[in-house]
């Protein structure tokens, strides 16, 4: 049997045309079921804006995903379609911190995560962000990850409202592949979080962050020891004692408000921030 002669560069270019067609034809359907969803919605007063959600469409998109399309293509480009999705419900803006002007990492982060075309709303200090978001003038806030030894202007957590704001979500999505101490690979922490009136979902791969008050009495570690007894082992704890002594710590696992664990625990004023899905990795 003869062998087949390879497709012309016309061939191929008519095949790409047939394929972008479909793919118009499928979004244009996409977008009609969105708008039958948000007029629903509407009626029904239920949200709009869902990150896990979201999270669940790319994993399992991410899971899929075979050839020689990369994964942070396919993140990329259903990203934009959530956005697009959202756009269609109205009134979806971000809020974060930054300048007119001054294209920085944070907002860059926050462009891709919610989409090249969503107005972002540029606030001088993380106190501002918050305001527009507790003021409705934003739906999502995105603010850096907390960080050891960072300014207490710059330390958002200890300022944010629980329960009238959560954080829902974690960017970026992708996380980066790092080395580790023991000579693997894991995946990069967060470089920012996404927080939003509307309560958490659970995604069955989450992660869960407690803020709380330790006693004078109560070292870092006497915090780990009575974390890790009560079930609730930390990955990472972050302590301030100025102006008043407050903790972050995150927690693997959906924590919901009655988590019989949160019970042992002697800290006053414990509160779930909220909770976020896991990262998927980049490769």
């Amino acid at each position: 049997m003869p062998d087949l002669a390879p497709p012309d560069l016309a061939s191929l270019r008519t095949e790409i045309d047939r394929i972008d067609d479909a793919l118009h034809d499928l979004l244009m359907r996409r977008a009609d079921l969105v708008a039958h969803m948000a007029a629903s919605r509407v009626k029904q007063g239920g949200p709009t804006f869902r990150p896990g959600r979201e999270a669940v469409i790319l994993r399992r998109l991410l899971e899929r995903n075979r050839g020689a399309l990369a994964r942070p293509a396919v993140v990329r480009f259903w990203r934009e379609i959530i956005a697009s999705s959202l756009a269609q419900q109205g009134g979806f803006s971000v809020a974060t911190q930054g300048e007119a002007g001054v294209e920085s990492p944070l907002a860059r982060l926050a462009r891709a995560h919610f989409g090249l075309l969503t107005p972002l709303r540029l606030h001088p200090t993380p106190t501002r962000v918050l305001a527009s978001l507790a003021s409705g003038e934003a739906a999502v806030a995105v603010l850096p990850a907390p960080q050891e030894g960072e300014r207490p202007e710059a330390a958002w957590w200890t300022q944010m409202e629980s329960p009238r704001l959560h954080i829902v979500a974690a960017l970026p999505f992708l996380a980066p592949l790092e080395a580790a101490r023991d000579g693997g690979r894991e995946k990069a922490p967060p470089q920012a979080f996404a927080i939003s009136p509307l309560a958490p979902d659970a995604t069955g791969r989450d992660r869960s962050l407690l803020r709380f008050e330790p006693l004078a009495e109560h070292s870092r570690a006497r915090i780990l020891s009575l974390l890790n007894t009560a079930g609730l082992a930390p990955r990472w704890l972050l302590r301030r004692e100025s102006p008043t002594p407050m903790a972050l710590a995150e927690i693997e696992g959906f924590l919901a408000e009655g988590d019989p664990r949160l019970g042992a625990l002697p800290f006053p004023r414990l509160q779930i921030l909220g909770a976020y899905a896991e990262p998927e990795p980049e490769e």
